[in-house]
């Protein structure tokens, strides 16, 4: 099958006794089962079932089920946030000790995440850029994995998914991809190498902005050597599944980071629609690109544009599409405060991946508690406006955005 038909017909059927072809709302807190012995053999993992919905539940394994296809993975773990599923996918095989090597331009919530690592006793590295041996030279005999974003936000470098992953497997560790700007649409890391994706699927996944809610897929392709990853040595015995098993019966459970099941089914509805979505917004991103970089008032930064560094590794790693994300900067804070306030259909929120445009100023709101060194380095300056750009007609959007620029 191919993309937009995985997307309605992946892992999924009309339901056998009603024939709905919508996944139903399962909002039940918990499962009941015939005998004591069929529930046991379910906690014992001996049996399949649905036991308790901080576990598992049918609404979240369909989307689980289709989201994994997707990816190419062998199985997917829903969660209540994108931040949750950062934090449990990392969380499920590092310990006190250990250390992360990560790229510099991660999303600030991912940031913080890993800043407060170090109260657990995990350290964390950046590499200064996306040169293999910046990663190489973060690396030492404590490093438990490597965790890259497929185009960092706001700052939009882009990693050699390929590249990264060859060096992560030279050194035993495993890939771990962020992949929520580019969704499977434009790229599925795992074909490339990475061995655990992310997703915050409260953006492009859903596309509509109307629910939280973050996924974890993993390829089943790394080999877990128990000496270095002792956390997972009691579940070693589930083979390929071991990550997963551990994930979903462990930290899932322990710390209830689960995906309630009206998000699961908010956001498999949104699913269906994400190629249509996806190439509207990348194609309107380009035109607004192009569009702002003519008015000569602004620097845009969009891997679209010919000009940009990560262009050519874009368009060979994404299927020649850019994403929906570009930034501008006008000059001030001042100045990027006036554009802003005088948009007219670009809405000033802390979201990306909605139908509608969306902006903010991110020096002031989601990076205003770094330290300028660290703003500067995942690419927020004070002049920077990042713009997540929607589904409109591109034309309503190149004269809201010009508009706005005649009042600096």
């Amino acid at each position: 099958m191919n993309f937009m038909t995985k997307l309605l017909h992946g892992n999924f059927a009309p339901d056998g006794k009603t024939g709905a072809t919508t996944t139903p709302i399962y909002q039940s807190a918990a499962f009941c089962h015939e005998t004591a012995e069929d529930l046991e053999k379910i906690f014992l993992g001996q049996k399949p079932g649905f036991v308790y919905t901080r576990l598992n539940n049918p609404s979240l394994d369909a989307f689980e089920r289709r989201l994994a296809l997707l990816e190419g993975g062998i199985g997917a773990v829903a969660c209540a946030s994108g931040m949750a599923a950062v934090s449990l996918a990392v969380m499920n095989i590092v310990k006190s000790g250990d250390e992360i090597v990560s790229g510099s331009g991660i999303f600030g919530g991912t940031h913080s995440l890993f800043s407060g690592l170090g109260d657990y006793g995990v350290g964390v590295h950046y590499a200064k850029d996306n040169q293999i041996q910046s990663y190489l030279k973060c690396m030492n005999e404590n490093t438990r994995l490597l965790y890259v974003e497929t185009i960092g936000n706001p700052k939009l470098d882009i990693p050699d998914i390929a590249a990264l992953a060859e060096l992560a497997h030279s050194q035993k560790i495993p890939l771990i991809v962020d992949n929520t700007v580019t969704t499977p649409y434009l790229v599925q890391p795992i074909k490339l190498g990475a061995d655990i994706v992310v997703h915050s699927t409260s953006k492009y996944i859903n596309g509509g902005g109307n629910s939280i809610g973050g996924i974890i897929i993993d390829s089943g392709q790394f080999k877990w050597a128990i000496d270095k990853f002792q956390t997972l040595r009691d579940f070693n015995k589930f083979g390929k599944f071991s990550y997963l098993a551990k994930l979903r019966s462990s930290l899932l459970s322990n710390f209830g980071g689960c995906m309630s099941p009206f998000n699961a089914y908010l956001t498999s509805i949104g699913l269906e629609t994400l190629g249509l979505r996806m190439d509207r917004a990348c194609e309107n991103a380009y035109r607004l690109a192009v569009c702002l970089q003519k008015t000569n008032k602004v620097a845009v930064n969009y891997p679209g544009l010919q000009e940009n560094i990560y262009h050519n590794l874009a368009a060979h790693q994404f299927g020649g599409k850019f994403g929906a994300i570009l930034t501008i900067r006008v000059g001030t804070k001042e100045k990027a405060f006036t554009v802003i306030n005088k948009l007219k259909f670009a809405l000033n929120l802390a979201n990306i991946g909605d139908a509608r445009t969306l902006v903010i100023h991110p020096a002031s709101t989601i990076y205003a508690a770094k330290s300028i060194a660290e703003k500067e380095e995942a690419g927020v300056y004070e002049d920077l406006i990042r713009i997540s750009v929607g589904l409109e007609d591109i034309e309503d959007l190149q004269t809201d955005f010009l508009q706005a620029l005649e009042n600096i």
